[in-house]
């Protein structure tokens, strides 16, 4: 049985690592994808690789701090496809380092914008087509927000996310009687264009293989090698089909074992 066969998918931040991922396994699954991402040319490439013929995805650039631009991309899923049955928020503010004491607040509120408040203007945007049916809203997360990580510091993303999880508890009662799912999936370190990107940017700064720095990632988890971008996505899948109807306001961590609770 195919997971989401028949159903709508919203889809925000598609690129090129976990987004891309997710609505792959939208597709794979029977699912029709709607996508969303700041970039059209991202979204045009991702759409052609993942659905030639154009049958089973659509398409909108869309920066989800901008509510209007929200509701544009819901739209979009109902005129197309009839309705939504989940949004996965996968679109993310990842990219701003540094802790509290080097720390550029301006910078925070930016990322709390878009991870936190972009991620709730994207779920209320989807609600009214949600509520028709029921559905799911998949929240991504990170294990940041729950154990500080030793090889990067990402104080205001960890911070964002771990407000994120907050609200995802109210959300889940909040939303409930309409049949509306709301959990969250928490990668730890992931095999994918983010962590590649890290890994070669590693090798080169302390002068080693590349190959040396991913057997240290490697060498934290309990299974012998970090989850990859499709394994969270096989995650989020399960959370946004019928196989979860009976779990809201759930966290799962999909870290290969770096970290267990």
């Amino acid at each position: 049985m195919k997971l989401v066969e028949g159903k709508t998918v919203v889809v925000s931040g598609v690129g090129a690592g976990l987004g891309h991922q997710v609505a792959a396994a939208v597709l794979r699954d029977g699912g029709n994808a709607v996508l969303g991402a700041r970039t059209e040319a991202n979204l045009a490439k991702a759409a052609a690789e993942l659905d030639p013929d154009g049958t089973r995805t659509a398409y909108l650039p869309t920066d989800i701090t901008d509510e209007q631009a929200c509701a544009r991309l819901a739209a979009l899923a109902v005129e197309r496809f009839g309705g939504i049955d989940a949004v996965v928020h996968v679109a993310a503010y990842d990219t701003h380092f540094g802790g509290l004491q080097d720390a550029d607040f301006d910078a925070w509120q930016q990322v709390l914008d878009v991870n936190l408040l972009g991620t709730l203007r994207m779920t209320r945007a989807c609600l009214p087509a949600l509520k028709e049916r029921g559905g799911s809203v998949v929240l991504i997360g990170t294990q940041s927000a729950i154990a500080s990580p030793s090889e990067v510091r990402q104080a205001a993303y960890a911070a964002s996310k771990g407000a994120l999880t907050s609200a995802m508890y109210s959300l889940a009662r909040e939303l409930g009687p309409s049949r509306i799912r709301v959990n969250t999936v928490l990668p730890g370190w992931m095999w994918g264009p983010p962590v590649q990107g890290f890994v070669a940017y590693a090798a080169q700064a302390e002068g080693v293989e590349e190959a040396r720095v991913r057997e240290r990632l490697d060498a934290r988890m309990a299974l012998p090698e970090m989850a990859t971008d499709a394994d969270v996505a096989d995650a989020v899948l399960f959370f946004a089909s019928d196989r979860a109807r009976a779990i809201t306001g759930q966290q799962l961590l999909v870290n290969a074992g770096e970290l267990m609770r």
